[in-house]
C-alpha cells in the first residue's frame, strides 16, 4: 500500500469516527486557523462533498461546530446551528481537548446542549489536539 493510500484510509477513519456517511451534507461553522485539516479533508473524502458554510441556505445533515472558549455564546451558536439541521440532523460540537487554548468545560457544554433543547449522546477524540461531542434534538422533536 502506498502512503498516500494509507493516509488516505487515516483520513477517512477521522470521520467515520463521527458516524457521518456518503452523501451527507456537513455545514461548518466556525472555521479558523486552527482548525484541524486532516479532519475537514476526511469529512469530505467520507461524504464525498465539500463542506458548506454558514451562509449555506438549504437543510444539512449535520453541523460542524467549532468552538473554543471565548468565541461568544455556545447557547446562541448551538441554537443558530439548529436551525440548518434536517430532521433527525446531528450536531458534531468540536473543542480543543483539555489543557489546549480554547478549551470548553464539560459542564458548559452540557448545561449549554440542554438549554438549548439537544441532548448529548458521545464524546469522541475527533483529532489530534480537538474533541468532539455529538448533539441532537430529543426523538420527541424529530
Amino acid at each position: 500500500m502506498s502512503a498516500t493510500a494509507g493516509q488516505a484510509q487515516d483520513e477517512r477513519g477521522l470521520a467515520e469516527r463521527l458516524g457521518l456517511k456518503a452523501g451527507q451534507v456537513v455545514q461548518e461553522v466556525g472555521w479558523d486557523e486552527d482548525c484541524d485539516e486532516a479532519l475537514r479533508e476526511s469529512i469530505e473524502e467520507l461524504t464525498g462533498n465539500e463542506l458548506v458554510d454558514e451562509d449555506y441556505d438549504d437543510v444539512v445533515d449535520v453541523v460542524l461546530l467549532w468552538w473554543r472558549d471565548g468565541d461568544g455564546d455556545l447557547f446562541d451558536a448551538l441554537s443558530d446551528a439548529m436551525t440548518a439541521l434536517a430532521d433527525g440532523g446531528q450536531i458534531w460540537l468540536l473543542t480543543p481537548k483539555a489543557g489546549r487554548e480554547g478549551h470548553v468545560e464539560p459542564s458548559d457544554i452540557g448545561e449549554d446542549a440542554a438549554t438549548a433543547g439537544l441532548s448529548q449522546t458521545s464524546s469522541v477524540s475527533a483529532a489530534r489536539d480537538w474533541s468532539g461531542t455529538r448533539l441532537v434534538a430529543p426523538k420527541a422533536r424529530r
